[in-house]
Parts: C-alpha cells; sequence; structure tokens
C-alpha cells in the first residue's frame, strides 16, 4: 500500500477511465486525494459526467507516469462515502478543492474510494512489473 500511495502523492496528475452511457471509454485528469482505513481517496461533483458515468458504471481504472518512465494502473469499483470526517480532511489536503467546494458538506462534493482496488507498478528496468492487492 505504502509504495501506491507514494506513487499517487508524487504524480500531481492522474489519468482516470470511465465507461460512458454509450458504453465508450472516456479519460480525464483526476488527483488522488488521500488514504485512509486502506482505503485510496478521491472526489468529484456530482454535477459532473463523471458522476454519472461512474453510478451507471463503478468499474473505473486510472493511469499516471513518473519523470523516471515508471507507471501504475490502478483500478477498482468506486464506493461512494458521505463521511463527513474524511471529506473535511479532503478539503484541508488539495486547496483546490477548497477552492471549490469550500465545506465538507457542500451538496455537490463527494467523496469515493476504490473497493477491491488493484494496482500495478512497472518501468523499462526489464524487472517484473510490482502488483498490489489493496
Amino acid at each position: 500500500m505504502n509504495d501506491v500511495v507514494k506513487f499517487l502523492n508524487e504524480s500531481s496528475v492522474q489519468y482516470f477511465a470511465t465507461v460512458d452511457k454509450d458504453g465508450s471509454p472516456k479519460v480525464r485528469p483526476f488527483q488522488f486525494m488521500l488514504e485512509k482505513e486502506g482505503k485510496l481517496f478521491f472526489c468529484t461533483s456530482n454535477q459532473k459526467e463523471v458522476y454519472r458515468e461512474i453510478k451507471n458504471n463503478p468499474n473505473v481504472e486510472l493511469c499516471a507516469s513518473s519523470p523516471s518512465y515508471a507507471w501504475i494502473r490502478l483500478s477498482g469499483k468506486v464506493v461512494f462515502s458521505n463521511d463527513l470526517n474524511i471529506k473535511a480532511e479532503v478539503i484541508e489536503h488539495s486547496p483546490l478543492v477548497k477552492s471549490i467546494y469550500k465545506t465538507s458538506d457542500n451538496p455537490t462534493f463527494e467523496i469515493f474510494y476504490l473497493e477491491k482496488a488493484k494496482a500495478v507498478i512497472a518501468d523499462f528496468s526489464g524487472e517484473p512489473p510490482r502488483e498490489y492487492t489493496l
């Protein structure tokens, strides 16, 4: 878990893949927020298309790379949470999120984690990829 969290924290932007209502893949920039109780948390607005796509099909994947040409692929099933304490931590963690949502009880602010998450960290070293079940 520590390697995955470290990689995500060092990657300021990840690319988050969902499936749209027509079954086509959609990829967009996203940001990892924090790890809490062994869960990897992200956030979005319930007014966005990505929210509707996740509600329709909660299976997602994200990818990020490092300057040294290592990369991570992280997949799992989205589970939304209404935990106001974790929402408050997310807001304090990210000045951007705080500027958008202001408070943890903002009705458009949604947090989620990945259930049954699997991560693969790989590079061009010739070594086998490191695999994690979270």
